[in-house]
């Protein structure tokens, strides 16, 4: 309810500029163990029976914050105390960006939406990983698991994106709990590109590698715009490559179904995802069955859309947008409604749920 009151506020102000004022506020909440205390009273829902396993790392519940929030790991000690199950950072690069001219970061009220074309700014991997060190994090873990989410820097030629990726991966390594490796950003010129089946065979053999990522899962996460042939690709590479997991989908650069189109580029995210997103996650799952792990992203605002797409085979979930639209009590909601869900259907537990109707 509180959320609902400053809301109004919020969103009369420029969107990166709020933005920019939410983070130091959380760089001061993961500051102090009292705040995070207080935070948790309020936004944090916590049971057993949404406890998940998944590539050798345990998630308290299925909610993850997606990158793009906390592009340089500011706020870290904060997520937590928000009720999320994980948190990925980024994306960050191998050398430092700006990232593209202002104003690259827009609302769309009407459809639930936002559109982005911030282009990886980020203080880059060397930066990050120093933040990372001194916080402890080698020694001392957040209680819920961390992503890092990496891209290609802007100035790297595509040939040269393996190793731009293995600078930040090998960097990073010590900190992570998995690696996201992001192919799929309409924001970086050429960056879709590595979907392409040749050049991404390429890229997982380098991020698999173990000496480069120190043995930690690597993910992938792809755009919701492949056809379905590209799409099959990315599956045969999933099952050939050491991947230990798919991310199901990054925004689009379709603009289908918007009511109020503001004739911006950049990726579209939030409500228009919905339904597209879930129709990748059901392919995908129905090509890999059980045997690759599915994170879903892209529209979910409703304990309903969260549950049906753990019924559809997602093993965990992500939200981003919705988190911008619903406020800090997000998290708590969801999983308390996929609580309430299970309980209805007569499952013990969330496991139990999981591809049900796949």
């Amino acid at each position: 309810m509180l959320y609902q009151l400053v809301k109004p506020f919020f969103f009369s102000q420029d969107p990166e500029h709020i933005h920019e004022q939410v983070m130091q506020g959380l760089i001061a909440v993961s500051r102090s163990s009292a705040l995070q205390k207080g935070l948790e009273r309020f936004t944090v829902f916590a049971d057993p029976r949404l406890r998940i396993e998944r590539f050798g790392l345990k998630f308290p519940n299925p909610i993850g914050l997606a990158a793009g929030f906390d592009k340089n790991a500011l706020a870290v000690r904060a997520w937590p105390a928000l009720g999320f199950g994980a948190l990925e950072v980024g994306t960050i690069t191998a050398l430092a960006q700006s990232g593209n001219e202002k104003p690259r970061l827009f609302r769309l009220p009407e459809d639930l939406a936002l559109i982005n074309r911030m282009g990886f700014n980020n203080e880059g991997s060397e930066a990050v990983a120093e933040r990372l060190k001194s916080l402890g994090l080698d020694q001392n873990p957040l209680s819920i698991p961390l992503g890092i989410n990496v891209g290609k820097s802007k100035v790297t030629e595509l040939d040269q994106a393996p190793e731009d990726y293995r600078t930040s991966m090998t960097r990073l390594s010590p900190y992570a709990d998995y690696f996201v490796v992001n192919v799929s950003s309409p924001n970086t010129p050429g960056l879709r590109q590595l979907q392409d089946k040749d050049k991404l065979a390429e890229l997982l053999a380098v991020a698999t590698d173990p000496a480069v990522s120190a043995g930690k899962p690597v993910l992938l996460k792809i755009a919701p715009d492949l056809t379905d042939t590209q799409i099959d690709e990315v599956i045969d590479l999933a099952r050939t490559s050491a991947l230990s997991g798919l991310i199901l989908t990054n925004t689009t650069i379709s603009r289908d179904g918007l009511k109020n189109d503001p004739q911006q580029t950049g990726g579209l995210s939030g409500k228009p995802l919905t339904a597209r997103s879930f129709e990748v996650l059901k392919y995908v799952r129905a090509a890999v069955g059980k045997n690759l792990p599915l994170v879903s992203v892209g529209g979910i605002f409703t304990a309903d859309e969260a549950y049906w797409r753990l019924r559809a085979g997602a093993s965990l979930l992500q939200v981003y947008t919705s988190f911008i639209y619903e406020g800090p009590q997000l998290a708590a909601n969801l999983n308390r409604g996929i609580l309430d869900r299970l309980k209805a259907d007569g499952f013990v537990r969330l496991e139990d749920a999981i591809g049900v109707d796949a």
